[in-house]
């Protein structure tokens, strides 16, 4: 595969139009269901000129349409099947009905190709959520397969605009098509994940959001990516943090407009544009080789207002119920496997294997407590309403964006020196050799997934389910 250059992104800034907003569907109220066809589409992820990307994406397109609700009605949608093969949509960070929640071979039969199913749900948390396909993940995903999901707020904080700034890597050839051939490969799988080499904000490759000074945005970012952290840099800027994985946080600025994504998580910034009339400002990638994705560009003369606005208020805090930590129950998790970890073997599908064998005739290299995958048996059994502490160690090299459906949890305690916060979450990134402890109650009753976000982890053997008693 011939890598596309990072040149790309850095001087296409005159050449390109205004960045893409995303389509807006409201679907609360709704007579008849939202359609959402899954399908092959076309998508500008090079420079303008540059050949197009064969894609799949819902309605053909890259990312998905919009959903907006309201916190607390009902979202219903419909999934059409137009694929070659069988797929599902998962309600990534919504605490939602088990047999919604759209895992193929836990909570539904996958949706084969032709097919449709109705998704019918209501949505109990406002903020910042974000669809995606739970079958084949590690390909369809990668593909295109996704798409936000908004929840306002009865009540939504003062800005002038709220813009979904949904960030994914592609890895392309010269030609712009994706490179099909490294779907599944062991140097993905074994190792940090599929890293694309371009970059696509809204689905596409660089743009430009013109503002004026001292306007006020809320931005929520969204990290897409099969594997990629991201560490995001708003040059020039110092937002305030408001919300991450969609559930409201007290209110910080963010001196150095430094932010980290893992993939999964999204945060929700509101940021003034405290420049003067003709000021720029980047965004940029900062984590290996940094490059911009897109600037800020304030209008030549006009400013939306004399001075900023005062520091934004916190939103309303999530009605999600407290852990009570005393009387918890306590499950371990240990994950071992990857590139250079040493790991000797591990139980797939009831039989134990060596880690060569594993590796040759499954393609599996992770393992959660010694098994590779979703056994039939789950990581633990939890009585409806009782609080459990997860342990979570990471004995290997690799970090992991470890990710809880169904619930959202705060990290209780970490050996890694930093400090905690009260933070709700449904995905936490955990370095190399780290320990973390989670907790959450446990008041949604049935099968749920627990697994790394890194989708070619998950692929590899990083996935285990829990179930929670009616």
């Amino acid at each position: 595969m011939t890598r596309v250059s990072r040149r790309t992104f850095i001087n296409g800034a005159g050449a390109l139009a205004g960045l893409a907003l995303l389509p807006r569907t409201v679907v609360a109220g709704a007579a008849k269901p939202i359609e959402l066809t899954a399908k092959p589409g076309m998508a500008q992820l090079l420079d303008a000129g540059e050949p197009k990307t064969a894609v799949w994406g819902y309605d053909g397109s890259v990312p998905g349409p919009l959903l907006r609700v309201r916190q607390n009605d009902e979202v219903w949608v419909r999934l059409k099947n137009e694929l070659d093969q069988p797929t599902t949509i998962h309600w990534h960070g919504i605490r939602i009905d088990n047999r919604m929640d759209g895992v193929a071979g836990l909570t539904q039969e996958p949706v084969a190709p032709g097919a449709t199913f109705d998704y019918r749900f209501r949505v109990p948390d406002a903020g910042s959520f974000w669809y995606h396909p739970h079958n084949r993940s590690w390909e369809q995903v990668a593909r295109g397969l996704y798409g936000a999901l908004i929840v306002d707020e009865r009540d939504p904080p003062r800005v002038d605009r709220d813009l979904v700034l949904i960030i994914d890597d592609w890895r392309l050839q010269n030609d712009g098509a994706i490179h099909t051939e490294s779907f599944g490969s062991l140097g993905d799988i074994s190792h940090g994940g599929r890293l694309g080499n371009v970059i696509s904000v809204n689905g596409q490759p660089y743009g430009n959001v013109d503002v004026k000074a001292n306007e006020r945005l809320r931005l929520r970012l969204m990290n897409t990516c099969n594997a990629r952290i991201l560490d995001l840099k708003l040059e020039g800027l110092s937002p305030y943090l408001i919300a991450v994985d969609g559930q409201a946080v007290a209110v910080s600025q963010i001196d150095d407009g430094k932010l980290t994504l893992a993939p999964g998580q999204r945060a929700d910034l509101v940021v003034d544009m405290t420049g003067k009339p003709g000021d720029r400002f980047a965004v940029n990638e900062v984590s290996r080789d940094p490059f911009t994705i897109g600037h800020f560009v304030l209008h030549p003369t006009e400013a939306f207002r004399d001075e900023p606005l005062a520091a934004p208020t916190a939103l309303l805090r999530p009605a999600i119920k407290e852990p009570d930590l005393a009387s918890a129950q306590d499950v371990d998790l240990i994950m071992t496997g990857g590139a250079m970890s040493g790991i000797e073997g591990a139980m797939y599908e009831g039989v134990y294997w060596p880690i060569r064998e594993l590796v040759r005739k499954h393609g599996k290299v992770w393992a959660f407590n010694g098994v590779v995958g979703r056994s039939d048996e789950p990581l633990f059994r939890v009585a409806k309403d009782r609080s459990v502490k997860l342990k979570m160690v990471n004995k290997t090299p690799w970090p992991h964006a470890m990710h809880v459906h169904g619930h959202h949890f705060k990290v209780i305690e970490r050996n890694d020196g930093r400090p905690l916060d009260a933070t709700w979450r449904d995905t936490v990134l955990m370095d190399p050799d780290s320990t973390f402890t989670i907790a959450f109650l446990a008041d949604n009753p049935g099968k749920w997934m627990l697994h790394c976000h890194m989708l070619e982890h998950q692929a590899g053997g990083m996935a285990t389910w829990f179930e929670v008693g009616a």
